[in-house]
């Protein structure tokens, strides 16, 4: 049987469907390269910004979409539908990996039409819809819920989730049948890359890296340092990472800048080389609002930082309470503030926080693991593909 899974792995022709190119070389390039080592022609259908080049380097087939991941006009939207139509029928893949909403819904929908039947769905990056508060945006998570249900878990498909939270409540409430909902604990973290260092000397450093969204806590953050300043103590208080003008909830540049020139926080913008600010700094902080797993937190954690974050889904599930950091409630800059208080004050914590974090991740989200769990799941559907 091992053969004739590899014999079809062999044969396969792979196509992920993802909204930005950049969330596929953060989240999928690893996978996607063992993939092809595997034996896959793998295709890469995505919006591209900055990483088509590097794409073509790795030897993926790109095939580009035009779409925006906030819209909702009618029009462009059925103009989408047919890009992801035409892109469907003409390559024939044998699988398909399709991630976050829109290439969810619609993926699902031309798959349908065509007799695409290996299909896996990865509910990631929906965290604004889910999130979002107002009347016409609880109508629009009503729809999604609905299109959701229908879609999600279509015949021939597997769901993938980051968390047991998500998993579960999907199962639960009908929208995913139990004997394909997958756990793949996110996107994995290079071990070898992602190492501890001895911690740097001076003020101690806190930062925060993501994309500088609402959503992610970034307004709670400054918040809390402010009040820490306030308090006199001695701390950087660091953002790492661009404004997102497709997010709904993105903070504006002239925002951050002007945090920055009131010196409330440092804003480092975005940052290619995390290795580097996490041996910069001494404590990671996510306040975010939602996660699937938060990959941030992850890469600190084996970098030995001790971490503070929020008690919400996704952020529990990468953080062991008080034994890898701390978690406080969302939305509540004074709870964060002291939990960064303790932590900048006492090294003795922070670093034995720092190694149970490594061992942490070393022990559940390193990435060979979810490598190897997502090519199991391509070659599952592969032998079930069979006749």
């Amino acid at each position: 049987m091992h053969d004739l899974c590899t014999y079809l792995i062999s044969m396969a022709k792979l196509l992920y469907f993802i909204s930005e190119d950049w969330f596929f070389c953060s989240h999928f390039l690893e996978r996607a390269k063992s993939a092809q080592r595997a034996g896959h022609q793998v295709l890469v259908f995505t919006r591209f910004n900055s990483h088509q080049a590097q794409l073509k380097r790795e030897g993926f087939r790109v095939v580009p979409l035009y779409m925006e991941r906030s819209g909702i006009n009618v029009f462009r939207e059925i103009g989408v539908l047919r890009q992801v139509w035409r892109a469907y029928r003409a390559e024939r893949p044998d699988l398909v990996h399709q991630v976050a909403l829109k290439p969810i819904l619609y993926g699902s929908l031309v798959a349908r039409w065509l007799g695409i039947r290996s299909v896996v769905n990865a509910p990631v990056g929906m965290g604004y819809v889910f999130t979002a508060q107002g009347t016409g945006r609880r109508m629009l998570r009503g729809l999604v819920r609905l299109a959701l249900r229908g879609l999600l878990n279509s015949p021939g498909s597997k769901v993938v989730f980051e968390n047991e939270e998500d998993l579960e409540s999907s199962v639960r409430s009908g929208s995913v049948r139990a004997h394909d909902a997958v756990l793949i604990r996110g996107a994995g973290v290079d071990l070898m890359r992602f190492t501890p260092a001895c911690a740097p000397s001076g003020t101690p450093v806190v930062v925060l890296g993501a994309r500088m969204l609402r959503d992610k806590g970034v307004v709670e953050f400054v918040e809390a340092a402010r009040l820490l300043r306030a308090r006199g103590v001695d701390v950087r208080c660091v953002l790492v990472g661009a404004p997102d003008r497709a997010n709904p909830s993105s903070l504006t540049q002239e925002q951050l800048q002007h945090w920055q020139a009131e010196c409330v926080v440092e804003w480092w913008g975005h940052c290619a080389d995390m290795v580097e600010v996490l041996r910069r700094s001494h404590i990671a902080c996510l306040p975010s609002y939602r996660e699937g797993l938060p990959k941030f937190l992850l890469e600190a954690m084996a970098c030995g930082l001790a971490v503070v974050s929020t008690d919400v889904t996704g952020c529990r599930q990468a953080v062991e309470p008080g034994v890898t950091g701390l978690l406080v409630p969302a939305g509540e800059a004074g709870a964060l503030a002291q939990a960064l208080e303790r932590l900048v004050r006492n090294a003795q914590e922070r670093a034995a926080m720092g190694r149970a974090g490594r061992e942490r991740v070393q022990r559940l989200f390193g990435s060979e693991r979810v490598i190897d769990e997502t090519l199991a799941l391509y070659a599952a559907l592969a032998d079930r593909a069979t006749p």
